[in-house]
Parts: C-alpha cells; sequence; structure tokens
C-alpha cells in the first residue's frame, strides 16, 4: 500500500511520542508542536494507532477511565406478562428536601400498570415484597424485567429473588434514559398531569393520588402509542373490535369523499409485537460508535 508507513517511519513516531519533551502531550499537541517546527511524521490517528499497537497509550488524567458498557438486550412482547418495565421515581413533599417514593411496574406489551407502590424510602426489601405480591397476582413465567442501575434494582438479595420468581432481569445503561423509555414516558405523562399536585403534604396522600391515577391511566387514559385505546381495552384484546369500527368509517367517509386523501386514509393496526432496545437501534449505535473512534 503506497500510503502505509515504512517500519522507519513508524519507530519515529514512537521515538517521537517517548521523547522527552513530548511524552506528556497527546498525539494532537504533539503533532501540531512538530508541525510548528516544520516536521511532519505522521498523522494523529497514525500516532493514536502506532502507540496503541505498543501498547503506548494510557489512561493518566485525574478522572476515572471511560468505561463501556454494553448496550442492553432487545426484549420483545407479543403479549402481556412477557416484558416489563420499572422504575423508582421520586414525589416531592411539602418539606424541603424529602421525598416520598413511587414503585411503578409498567407491562410493555400494553402500556399498562401492573403493580406499584408508594413508600417513604427506597431500598431492596421494599422491591422484593413488591414482586412476590406480582408473581401471586400475576402468576407469570419466563417473564423478563428490564430497569435502571438503583440499588433497589441491582442489590445480590433481590437478583436472587428474581431467579427463584423465573424473572430475567436486564439493566440500562447508567446515564442513557433511552435504554428505558416507556417507563420514563409514563412518569412524565404522570407529572404533567393537569391535577398533578406539585408536593404531597402525606403519605397517604401520595397513595390516594397514585391509587386514583393508576386507575385512570389503565382504564380511561387512550395512550396514543398503542392507537389511541386504553391499556385495559389492548391488554384484553378489545382493540381489534375498536380498529375494526374505526376503519370502517373511514372506509365510509373514503368512499363518499375519496378526493379528501391524497395518499388514501391511515387506518388503524393492531400492533402484533412491541420491542424495548431494538437490535437495529443497538447496531446503529455501534456503527456510529466505531465512525467516532475512526476519525
Amino acid at each position: 500500500m503506497p500510503r502505509k508507513l515504512s517500519d522507519h517511519e513508524e519507530q519515529a513516531v514512537a521515538d517521537y511520542a517517548c521523547a522527552e519533551e513530548y511524552q506528556d502531550l497527546t498525539p494532537y499537541l504533539i503533532v501540531a508542536q512538530l508541525l510548528t517546527i516544520g516536521v511532519y511524521v505522521a498523522s494523529v490517528s497514525s500516532f493514536y494507532r502506532i502507540l496503541r499497537a505498543r501498547r503506548l497509550l494510557t489512561h493518566r488524567a485525574e478522572t476515572a477511565p471511560r468505561t463501556h458498557r454494553a448496550t442492553p438486550p432487545e426484549r420483545v412482547a407479543t403479549g402481556p406478562n412477557q416484558v416489563w418495565t420499572w422504575d423508582i421515581t421520586w414525589l416531592k413533599s411539602t418539606v424541603r428536601g424529602m421525598f416520598f417514593y413511587a414503585y411503578i411496574v409498567l407491562d410493555l406489551w400494553d402500556r399498562s400498570v401492573v403493580g406499584w407502590r408508594v413508600e417513604a424510602e427506597e431500598n431492596v426489601e421494599i422491591s422484593k415484597e413488591l414482586f412476590r405480591e406480582l408473581k401471586a397476582l400475576h402468576g407469570f413465567h419466563g417473564l423478563f424485567l428490564h430497569s435502571d442501575n438503583g440499588n433497589p434494582m441491582k442489590g445480590g438479595t433481590i437478583l436472587a429473588l428474581f431467579y427463584q420468581l423465573g424473572i430475567t432481569p436486564s439493566f440500562s445503561r447508567p446515564r442513557v434514559s433511552n435504554d428505558n423509555p416507556y417507563i420514563e414516558s409514563f412518569n412524565s405523562t404522570m407529572k404533567r398531569r393537569v391535577d398533578y399536585p406539585n408536593a404531597f403534604e402525606q403519605i397517604d396522600d401520595a397513595r390516594t393520588w397514585m391509587a386514583d391515577f393508576v386507575h385512570y391511566y389503565n382504564t380511561e387514559h387512550m395512550h396514543s402509542a398503542i392507537g389511541y385505546v386504553t391499556p385495559h381495552e389492548r391488554r384484553h384484546g378489545e382493540d381489534h373490535a375498536i380498529f375494526a369500527a374505526r376503519n370502517a368509517a373511514l372506509r365510509n367517509a373514503f368512499e363518499l369523499r375519496p378526493e379528501r386523501w391524497v395518499r388514501g386514509p391511515k387506518y388503524f393496526v393492531h400492533e402484533s409485537e412491541v420491542i424495548l432496545n431494538p437490535a437495529e437501534r443497538n447496531d446503529a449505535e455501534k456503527m456510529s460508535k466505531n465512525l467516532r473512534q475512526q476519525c
């Protein structure tokens, strides 16, 4: 390859990088300073490539080295009680700096809240008690459960309970909200409600409000992501009849006045599967990361 650096040129790169006046500089600064005195040896990327191959690169900053977290696995739900997501969100109290904690478990398939609690603290024992109750209530088998990285989600005792109950856990990457978007969307919907109190005076007030909201969300809230039906209707298969009625009305309207549609009506479709962290997105992230590294 005509562009390939010779062995002599690669050795020159290592010699310059290890020279006393350059050994504490990054390749960006080394190349810039060499160019200032009229010397060009190789590009910045070539410096990095050669130093990496010779194990001459090391993390020397005072901050912790950057860690690369694996993307969470793809989870596919084709029916209820197959994939759940959960989170613990803060609820403000009227006392500054004091919070209540809402434990919320969401079914990926129909977006329904399958379990919740409001407690005065955030700990593993409460989480364990919640999932024991959910096992007795729903009797799930082979459940996938996704969450963030909080201690109540990853404690050794709760992980042992998960495997005992037949739950396979997975976790988001730190500070990557897109890895758990459905529960984050639910929290946003809840706290943006017009009647959401800015703060709760007592924990019983928070529990009462949450109970009313969960009932509304499951049975009255027309969810945009599932075709503007309620989570309860989708969970029990009632969305098929609802979509059929809507589509029949659309077809009738189209036959009467077809000129009003440029591309025809957009019919309601029952989504047969819901995917959390699809592999296509993860592949795209990896490709983007590789391109950044090459640059």
